[in-house]
């Protein structure tokens, strides 16, 4: 079992090569829908259970507030953005434009949590710990993929 940074990592890191990958691709094309729908299921389901599992334990900490309020808001804010993408012709000038947003902010946050935030959160998610968050994070992620049609239908609802 991973321990709670390695399979954050291991998700960046599939993540930075999916954003590479959509880059790469042009237009409403097979490749870049395919690559797309990964990512966007991928980072959805990331993000909350991140949010649920790692940024939830890091509340216990005065500093642990800011850091998680100022990740879940860039959650926000990306997830916005996602849907936007999600709903927009691929083929427009202006998806591509959006996504290279979206990419920038997205790999500013990873960056910034495997930097920053990591260092500190080992204070509050020691080694003892890191193999049990680790888990709950994998499974909070496979219950949240499930769940992503679901939120998006109560979102549009609202």
């Amino acid at each position: 079992m991973p321990s709670i940074y390695d399979a954050i990592q291991e998700d960046h890191q599939r993540h930075r090569s999916l954003l590479k990958e959509i880059a790469d691709t042009s237009g409403d094309s097979k490749a870049r829908r395919k690559a797309w729908a990964t990512f966007y299921q991928d980072v959805k389901s990331h993000a909350a259970a991140e949010e649920e599992t790692f940024y939830s334990k890091l509340m216990s900490k005065t500093w642990g507030q800011d850091a998680a309020r100022h990740s879940v808001h860039e959650h926000q804010q990306m997830d916005d953005i996602l849907e936007e993408l999600n709903d927009k012709d691929m083929s427009s000038p202006g998806w591509l434009q959006r996504f290279e947003t979206l990419r920038h902010d997205y790999e500013h946050h990873i960056d910034e949590e495997e930097d920053e935030v990591f260092t500190r959160a080992r204070e509050v998610i020691g080694a003892e710990e890191n193999d049990a968050f680790g888990d709950r994070f994998l499974k909070r992620k496979a219950e949240e993929r499930s769940l992503i049609a679901k939120k998006r239908e109560d979102s549009l609802e609202d």
